[in-house]
């Protein structure tokens, strides 16, 4: 373990801190002495019907409720049932400020900028969901939004539930099957789409997707075209569909007529990656993702009113959700669509400085790719405002911090998060009031009964494990679409250990109170009985300067498993046996002989989703043989054929 802290905090940012004002507010409620973290944790675990009132008082939630219970069956897992009287509305929440200061900003790479203040957002919200109301959407109906990072998706979800409509959105990298995959699932009423995107400094046209896309949903009876990177896009041959702007024409902003409805109602829709067969249709809703999201925005990262919250991210992951839930906080949002590297590497940190970001949240990839660039950023940027670093996605491994400390800034707070779709927030992530140290998540979530269990579901305290929650929590999903008896979600999360979430991270808990995560726990390797985490590997490999990025494999051999290394190396670089042997070295050096891997195979690309996750189980499936079900979930399918039939793995 590392002893010395990359970062604590200084008493000013302890006196400040919306955790530390939380606290004082249970210990004087509750008669407690909460004088550290874990103890408040352990409080919040054991007595989550009073933690989740303070959450609920402390965040001010804008709702109707009488005195009845906040939790009923809170032992069951599924099953709970949170604050059952009370009737909100998400949207509310998230536009409780109407004021003139900035509520979006907005960069489309170097093509559109824009802003938004809180009054313009509240009539934009109030024009759409006015017509969304005429146009017959119900609470209930699906909303679906094909649209990138921009204003209007997050105009659309609001008008959408202040009516209490479900919304679903996929970003425009999806293809056409991807997006009915998704879309057909649920039988959208509304279809919002772009007319395209940016993206490396090229307009991407998505007219004709849109439109073979209204094709095929029947369900849809009006597409709602959003003109982005053109003024007037033609249309005409839309099935059903109209310019938002003609769209709203007839309506003029007025207070908006928010639908109260209970706190389990369905809000949004998300999907699985969905490459291992149809995606999952993931229902979460209201009161739940707007009470996590509040407690992770105030609590763990410590957003207040004024704070300028950036995060790279696409309307096709559920950060895109996590960060419009900040609005609920008052801060301004930072969006941005394209790509984060044009027109070069630096371009999201002149956003970070031109805006005055406060919060500055990236995927762990991301970093890494800058690190492998050779990327500096301190040394031209100053960024005065920025007082926190954000990554998920991915396991930050050490070396992430340590670059984010020498090389971005060093008096930053860097918050390693991990959670998930599943639950629409984080089982692990930062907090204010405790050291950074490198390579640790900071803390378990508050509310969240967190727990590493061996394979025969004991405890364990020390050593990896599976990542478990023992406890009901809010933000569970309330359901997956098309799945009556609830078979599915079970099955999903409840199949190793009944009535325990198992969540399908292999981790370990570390002596400060943190946790390390080391990859999926369906991706470890088993060579020989011996579980092995893939982070482990790519940790050691990619110090190395010819190494780009890796991908490892357990394969089938000789009735055991051996570990297959995958390797994209710098463009122009042939991996031989010198650099295989100093691959082989480093492993073996940093991790133990066990890890090292028997088969090293160069390839020119590694397979991802489009929230930039490496498919370890897809290139399985294919080096094995086995069709890969959902080709249209990855944003470069194409590279999977690079793992098929390799020569050097036939003996």
């Amino acid at each position: 373990m590392n002893d010395a802290p990359l970062w604590q905090p200084a008493p000013a940012i302890t006196a400040r801190a919306n955790l530390s004002a939380f606290t004082r507010l249970v210990n004087a409620r509750h008669g407690l002495d909460c004088a550290d973290y874990e103890t408040l944790w352990r409080w919040s675990i054991d007595y989550r019907d009073q933690f989740w009132q303070a959450i609920w008082d402390f965040c001010g939630v804008i709702a109707t409720r009488g005195a009845e219970r906040v939790v009923v069956d809170a032992d069951a897992m599924p099953g709970a049932r949170w604050f059952p009287g009370a009737r909100l509305n998400f949207a509310e929440n998230l536009l409780r400020r109407r004021d003139e200061a900035t509520a979006l900003v907005f960069r489309g790479e170097d093509r559109i900028a824009s802003k938004v203040s809180f009054s313009e957002l509240h009539a934009e919200v109030s024009r759409l969901a006015q017509a969304l109301r005429d146009a017959g959407v119900q609470p209930g109906d699906r909303v679906a939004a094909y649209m990138p990072n921009i204003p209007g998706t997050v105009i659309a979800m609001l008008a959408a539930a202040s009516i209490g409509a479900v919304f679903s959105s996929c970003s425009p990298d999806f293809g056409v099957q991807g997006v009915l995959d998704r879309f057909g699932q649920i039988e959208p009423r509304i279809l919002f789409a772009a007319d395209g995107a940016f993206y490396g400094g090229k307009t991407i046209d998505t007219i004709d997707r849109v439109a073979e896309i209204a094709r095929q949903l029947p369900s849809v009876r009006r597409v709602v075209i959003v003109p982005y990177t053109q003024r007037s896009p033609d249309i005409a041959h839309i099935p059903k569909a109209i310019d938002i702007h003609e769209w709203t024409a007839p309506h003029q902003a007025r207070p908006i007529d928010f639908a109260q409805l209970p706190f389990d109602h369905p809000l949004y829709v998300l999907y699985s990656s969905g490459t291992t067969g149809a995606p999952k249709c993931i229902v979460h809703g209201a009161g739940g993702t707007l009470l996590q999201h509040m407690k992770e925005h105030r609590l763990h990262t410590d957003v207040k009113p004024g704070d300028r919250l950036f995060y790279y991210t696409t309307t096709g992951w559920m950060m895109w959700n996590w960060l419009v839930s900040a609005l609920a906080s008052e801060a301004t949002l930072l969006l941005y669509d394209g790509s984060p590297f044009h027109p070069g590497p630096e371009v999201l940190f002149d956003y970070a400085r031109d805006e005055r970001a406060t919060i500055f949240g990236v995927s762990a990839k991301y970093l890494d790719a800058l690190a492998k660039q050779g990327v500096v950023p301190a040394r031209t940027y100053e960024l005065p405002a920025l007082g926190t670093v954000l990554s998920t996605g991915s396991p930050l491994a050490p070396e992430g911090f340590d670059y984010v400390y020498r090389n971005i800034k060093s008096d930053v707070r860097l918050c390693s998060m991990s959670g998930g779709t599943d639950l629409i927030s984080c089982f692990v992530l930062g907090n204010p009031l405790l050291p950074v140290y490198r390579g640790e998540i900071q803390c378990r979530g508050l509310g969240m009964a967190v727990a590493v269990y061996d394979d025969d579901g004991a405890p364990k305290s020390a050593g990896a494990g599976e990542l478990v929650c023992t406890r009901a929590f809010p933000s569970m999903p309330i359901e997956f679409w098309n799945d009556p008896d609830g078979s599915k979600y079970r099955s999903a999360y409840f199949e190793k250990y009944p009535g325990v979430w198992c969540h399908g991270d292999w981790c370990e808990l570390t002596e400060h109170g943190g946790m390390i995560i080391y990859g999926r726990s369906d991706a470890v390797l088993n060579p020989g009985g011996v579980r092995i985490g893939t982070a482990e590997i790519y940790r050691q490999v990619e110090q190395l300067d010819e190494v780009v990025e890796s991908l490892a494999i357990g394969q089938r051999w000789d009735n055991d498993v051996r570990i297959v290394l995958f390797v994209r190396l710098r463009p122009g670089l042939t991996l031989d046996e010198t650099l295989r042997d100093r691959i082989r070295q480093q492993i073996r050096r940093n991790c133990s002989p066990r890890h090292v891997p028997a088969r090293i195979v160069q390839v020119a690309d590694i397979p991802r989703t489009k929230s930039g996750k490496i498919v370890e189980l897809a290139v399985r499936d294919v080096v094995h043989g086995r069709p890969v079900k959902n080709i249209e979930a990855l944003a470069n399918p194409e590279a999977l054929e690079l793992f098929r039939d390799r020569p050097e793995l036939v003996s």
